[in-house]
Formats: structure tokens, C-alpha cells, sequence
């Protein structure tokens, strides 16, 4: 495989402007394009990078295509495979950014920021109740899923003093992280757990991986936070065990259904925090895109293999 046209696909939009990645680009020696769903305009090119899935794509014959997310549920592996198409994806880069927002939500949640916020839009002068507020010093935190985004959150979590816990298929241990649990394990492991963070890739195993009897072993005063995705969730679980105060509340940053809808329950609870998909967002997401693409673009020309293949 050669790549000299590289297509930077106009659904990179939805994160930021495609501009910013073709001109980022520009230190390889090929020339970057942004392009749309014209399958003539994308056969001008060897490589697409791209937000979304298009058919178009191996219609026009592209043999190697780039995810800017690290989730890659969306393409069809199966077909890719057969048509001999390489697909990457960008895990590894979201650690800082995603284990931010988590400790953010967390913190918000603790320290009752998200009540302040709704409070000042309504020129509310309020204190909360004495035992309301606490602080994250000590509180057991379970990580659901230790790779990038799970050791991000770990990291940060340990840095303000959380006793954090975790789980993962593998029994090794991970920095940060003073227990892990298996899989298996999973109830056990968030049983004594103040919040639970979701920081798992969607598969046919994670699938719904939090349910019923998930949120039924959390303590009633726990909160769960979900940056996975949101179909590693039963919403509708989830949703009754907010109503029935089986947990105390949730930030949520991913959803089955996105945008979510706007008859959700989730958007009218005060213990729950909505953001739109939005944790890995920041000002460098096209800068670390085009290090990944670039630094794969040489391994191709050495003939090695390339970095987050999927396919």
C-alpha cells in the first residue's frame, strides 16, 4: 500500500473544523484533501480520515481508513476484512482529556457545583444541607475498564487522594489503580464503590454491561459516571434506578440514543449531569489525530505494521 493522497472527510467536522487537519498534515509528502461522500472525489484519494462511516468509501475503492475516535463499533469490520481495507483507530489519545472530565463530573458532584450552576441561572442565593457536600479525599472509586481512558481517570482520581479500585479482563495490575477485580467480579468490585466510572470499549461483551443488577449492587449513595459508550449501559436501568433512588445520581457524557432525546428523564434530574459526548473534546484533538496518521503514513513507507489497526 501507498499513500499519497490522504482525504480528510468533512464528518471530522462534528469535532473540529477538517481545515485543521488538512493543514496538519501538510508535513507529509502527499497531498491532504478534505473531502465529502463523492465517490469520484474520495477515488482521487488512498487513505480517508474521518468522524463517520460512508459506504462510499469502499465504493470508491479507499484501502485504509482513520478513525478520529477510539470507538470503531460503527464500521463494518467484517467487510472491511474481506475487502482487504486496514482500519486504525485513535485510542491511546484521550487519557488526559477524558480523565479530566471525569474527575470534573466527580468533583461537581461532591462539591455541588452542578446545583450552584442551575442555582445562578436562577439568581438563587442557596447553601446546600449540612450533609450534602463532601469531599473526594478517600472516597472508593470503581474504574469499569482499564485501558487508556479507564488509567486516565485512575491517575487523576489517585492525584486528589480516591481510594481507587478497578476492573478489567486481566488480573495485572495497573499504576494508580490499588485493586483489581476481574470481570467476572464486576458486582463485587462496585459494591463498596462511592462512584463508578464506565471507561469500557463497546463489544459484544460490554454490551448493556451495566444493568439491573448493577446498579442493584451500588450503594444507595453512590453515583455512576459513564465516558464508555452509552449502549455499555441499560439506560433504562439506569433510569429507574436514579427514580427509585437505588443510586444517588449520575453524569453521563454518552447515551443510546444521541443527541438525547428530548423527552429523556435523565435531562430533568437534579443528581444527574448531561454533557453531549463531549469529554475527549479539547483544543489539541486535531494536533494528536495528525500525529498518529503521520506517524503511521512512515510506517507504511517502511513496510511496518501500523499502529491501533483494528482491521
Amino acid at each position: 500500500m501507498q499513500i499519497s493522497h490522504i482525504g480528510v472527510h468533512e464528518s471530522v467536522g462534528a469535532v473540529f473544523p477538517p481545515e485543521q487537519l488538512r493543514d496538519a498534515l501538510s508535513s507529509i509528502d502527499s497531498r491532504a484533501v478534505v473531502v465529502g461522500d463523492d465517490v469520484d472525489e474520495l477515488a482521487g484519494c488512498d487513505a480517508v480520515v474521518t468522524f463517520a462511516y460512508r459506504e462510499e468509501f469502499l465504493d470508491a475503492g479507499i484501502r485504509w481508513v482513520h478513525s478520529i475516535q477510539a470507538g470503531y463499533d460503527r464500521f463494518p469490520l467484517d467487510e472491511f476484512e474481506s475487502e482487504g481495507v486496514v482500519l486504525t483507530n485513535s485510542t491511546g489519545i484521550h487519557g488526559t482529556s477524558v480523565g479530566e472530565t471525569a474527575l470534573g463530573m466527580m468533583l461537581s458532584l461532591a462539591r455541588r457545583l452542578h446545583a450552584y450552576a442551575r442555582q445562578q441561572t436562577e439568581r438563587e442565593w442557596s447553601r446546600p444541607e449540612w450533609d450534602e457536600a463532601f469531599t473526594l479525599q478517600d472516597e472508593p472509586l470503581c474504574v469499569v475498564g482499564l485501558g487508556t481512558l479507564g488509567q486516565g481517570i485512575a491517575k487523576r482520581a489517585d492525584a486528589v487522594g480516591m481510594h481507587v479500585t478497578g476492573v478489567r479482563r486481566s488480573a495485572e495490575s495497573v499504576p494508580h489503580v490499588s485493586e483489581v477485580f476481574a470481570t467476572d467480579d464486576l458486582r463485587e468490585a462496585i459494591a463498596d464503590a462511592r462512584f463508578v466510572a464506565l471507561a469500557t470499549p463497546l463489544t459484544d461483551e460490554t454490551r448493556g454491561l451495566m444493568g439491573d443488577a448493577e446498579f442493584d449492587a451500588m450503594r444507595e449513595d453512590a453515583f455512576f459516571v459513564n465516558v464508555a459508550r452509552g449502549k455499555c449501559a441499560d439506560e433504562s436501568a439506569l433510569v429507574a434506578a436514579l427514580q427509585e433512588g437505588e443510586i444517588a445520581g449520575a453524569a453521563l457524557d454518552v447515551f443510546e440514543e444521541e443527541p438525547l432525546p428530548d423527552d429523556s428523564p435523565l435531562w430533568g434530574m437534579d443528581e444527574v449531569l448531561v454533557t453531549p459526548h463531549a469529554a475527549a473534546a479539547e483544543i489539541d484533538y486535531y494536533r494528536h489525530i495528525a500525529e498518529l496518521v503521520r506517524g503511521n503514513v512512515r510506517h507504511i513507507d517502511a513496510g511496518e505494521e501500523l499502529v491501533n489497526r483494528v482491521v
